[in-house]
């Protein structure tokens, strides 16, 4: 048929077949919608509906206050203060550039380093995680910023828990510091605290962010301190802000509350600690000394620690500063160190007592022998000088530790020989930690004729007898090994383990655990090896370390205190080797690292000792006028706290008030105590 004779019916026919197929599809994705919708409404309805409302709730998480620091009266050491940091929500802040420009005449930070501290998070945390943009803001920052919130999305207050010390610099060695968790540490911790937070009683998984201890006391109990963050939900508006609904619906989420941390109540005594503190800012000739103090009671308890010069660790929880923390890090000073157990020293003549008990024991000596103690001697082709030049003529072992002489010693060593020396040495803890539960001890060296070999590859020499015999040569102590070694010649024999924590107990006082003195081992009973020292040579030994403090020609006795009476021994160590022509040189006028540091440990009262302190003051020139004093003024303020009885007058008491003027003190000798050879 020709087109131009095609009518209407036609056509109708021959669409008729693709219209019915338009039909069935339109029937079909009819039908698919509604059955779409069918799903969603009426099977997963009321699953969608909560996912929706779950969008406007918002999971706040509450950090746990730390465990507080108490010391052995109950006075707080280490406490938490309220703060608040700017953070911004990255999802919510719909106009970062302008809640920049806003918030930077508050803060004082350039709008562009908020824009790039926020996009920088972004790129590594995702847009979930909020941006600390200040921390610890002051109330007039606070109320400005509040004002800015309810203009611009994104912005919150957050409050945090600041870590406070009221004590600053004094004992932050040992008390230690917090500080955001890094990123490598956060394995590390989840893997060392696995059990604890497997059991979730107490210790929440590590995460980023997460405020934890740095150093000290705050990292070594972590566990026991931190406690368990909390969770918190509020149902916010778009622009993330909290409604103050009351008929918010959060879907069967509940609220977890934070667990605090537990308290530590330590040894450590505050009144002491203190006046330790102030001891070592002596305003004398010698001026505040760098150096380390420990007092210890004769069961162990340590009852203060002071390290100087120090650091505020306040500056660490509120964020420190690159300039602050580079210069900590640079001070010749070392004031991040914990010198008394991370430094270990030249003890010096300090060491006198314990060669003193060897000898005795070893027979080399008994108490009554005379021994020639000339001003110098030759040894090999050396000469080996005395602490006084004129020296000390016919001495017994008592006259040779009250005077210190070193020619007396000289011959000890000689008699003795290195693994002698080493024997009773390690008996009495040198060379070894004490496992106090500090970061970073150290363990010393009390040189062995094997491990000079092994460690030197070199045989030892009968010469090195000689200096390592008064404290020189290759032996190095920590001030704590020599806090433990005198208390136990105080106490006859019996060895304390050092320790810190009294008890652990909960925010209502419960207690949770109680940590006693421990003995160790008593030198007066023979070990596996049979070595051990006798009660009457021990005896000896504290006659010879009360006339230091108390008789006529004691290197201490001008530090006295009336009615108490002392026992100890001082020490000085040279830093360097002089010449002949420079050993009778004043060390005073030698260049200020060139000088010796000096040492003093004493404990008292000395017929039943109660308290061992030990301090080293380096670059002081001598242990009687730079650590004696020290000791002097912390044993004082030891027996008018607790025996004011026994004190007879409080007129002598500061630091800053010595009993004579520091011209009158004679040196120590005119060489110090010190290994000179020529």
């Amino acid at each position: 048929m020709s087109p131009n004779l095609r009518n209407s019916e036609d056509e109708a026919r021959e669409l008729a077949p693709r219209l019915r197929i338009l039909y069935v599809v339109l029937m079909i994705s009819t039908a698919v919608i509604f059955s779409r919708l069918w799903y969603l409404q009426i099977i997963k309805g009321h699953e969608l509906s909560s996912f929706s409302e779950k969008n406007l709730i918002k999971a706040i998480k509450r950090p746990a206050e730390r465990g507080l620091f108490l010391d052995r009266d109950g006075q707080i050491l280490v406490e938490n203060l309220p703060g608040y940091n700017a953070v911004i929500s990255p999802q919510y802040a719909k106009d970062l550039p302008e809640l920049a420009k806003a918030m930077q005449p508050v803060l004082k930070i350039p709008a562009d380093t908020i824009v790039e501290l926020v996009k920088k998070s972004r790129r590594q945390n995702g847009p979930f995680r909020n941006v600390v943009i200040k921390e610890n803001l002051t109330l007039d920052e606070v109320i400005k910023l509040n004002h800015i919130r309810f203009e611009q999305s994104g912005l919150d207050i957050e409050e945090v828990i600041l870590r406070h010390y009221p004590l600053k610099e004094n004992g932050a060695q040992l008390l230690g510091y917090v500080g955001e968790i890094s990123k490598s540490k956060i394995q590390t911790l989840n893997k060392k605290y696995a059990d604890e937070i497997k059991n979730g009683n107490h210790l929440d998984a590590f995460e980023q962010g997460d405020i934890v201890g740095k150093n000290g006391l705050e990292r070594v109990w972590e566990a026991e301190v931190r406690g368990r963050r909390g969770l918190n939900f509020v149902e916010v508006d778009a622009r993330g802000r909290e409604l103050n609904r009351s008929d918010s619906k959060f879907l069967g989420l509940k609220d977890k509350p934070e667990s605090h941390g537990h308290n530590l109540v330590l040894t450590l005594d505050r009144d002491l600690q203190e006046a330790a503190y102030l001891a070592m800012q002596r305003q004398d000739h010698i001026g505040p000394r760098i150096g380390a103090l420990v007092a210890m009671k004769s069961n162990g308890e340590i009852l203060a620690w002071v390290n100087t010069p120090s650091f505020d660790p306040n500056e660490f929880s509120l964020g420190i500063s690159q300039e602050t923390w580079s210069k900590l890090v640079n001070d010749p000073n070392k004031p991040l160190r914990n010198k008394v157990i991370q430094d270990h020293y030249a003890p010096g003549s300090t060491i006198k007592p314990i060669i003193a008990s060897a000898a005795l024991q070893e027979k080399v000596i008994e108490k009554n022998t005379v021994v020639f103690a000339p001003g110098s001697m030759r040894y090999g082709r050396r000469t080996y000088h005395d602490s006084l030049k004129g020296g000390h003529g016919n001495i017994t072992v008592r006259e040779a530790i009250e005077r210190s002489s070193n020619i007396f010693f000289y011959k000890m060593g000689i008699e003795l020989g290195i693994d002698n020396m080493a024997k009773y040495a390690s008996l009495l803890g040198l060379g070894q930690k004490t496992d106090l539960q500090v970061p970073n001890e150290v363990s010393g060296l009390f040189p062995t004729s094997k491990w000079k070999l092994d460690v030197k590859g070199e045989p030892w020499q009968p010469g090195e007898n000689l200096s390592n015999a008064i404290g020189q040569g290759f032996v190095l102590t920590t001030l704590l090994q020599m806090a433990v070694a005198y208390n136990a010649i105080g106490l006859e024999g019996k060895v304390y383990k050092p320790y810190l924590v009294k008890k652990i107990i909960s925010r209502d006082n419960k207690l949770l655990a109680e940590f006693q003195p421990e003995m160790i081992r008593d030198v007066s009973k023979p070990n596996a090896e049979g070595v051990y020292v006798s009660p009457a040579h021990l005896k000896t030994v504290k006659e010879g370390m009360w006339a230091v403090a108390n008789g006529a020609r004691g290197t201490a006795r001008y530090w006295k205190i009336p009615g108490v009476e002392m026992a100890g021994k001082t020490g000085t160590s040279q830093v360097m080797s002089f010449s002949a022509d420079q050993i009778y040189n004043k060390c005073e006028k030698r260049p200020f690292f060139e000088r010796h540091h000096g040492s003093y440990v004493g404990f008292a009262p000395a017929d039943k000792p109660e308290i061992t302190v030990a301090v080293l003051a380096e670059h002081s020139c001598h242990g009687s006028t730079g650590a004696a004093p020290i000791v002097r003024d912390v044993i004082q303020a030891y027996m008018e706290k607790y025996h004011p009885e026994r004190t007879k007058s409080k007129s002598s008491t500061t630091a800053d008030k010595p009993l004579v003027r520091h011209d009158e003190v004679p040196d120590e000798d005119q060489l110090d105590e010190e290994t000179i050879t020529q």
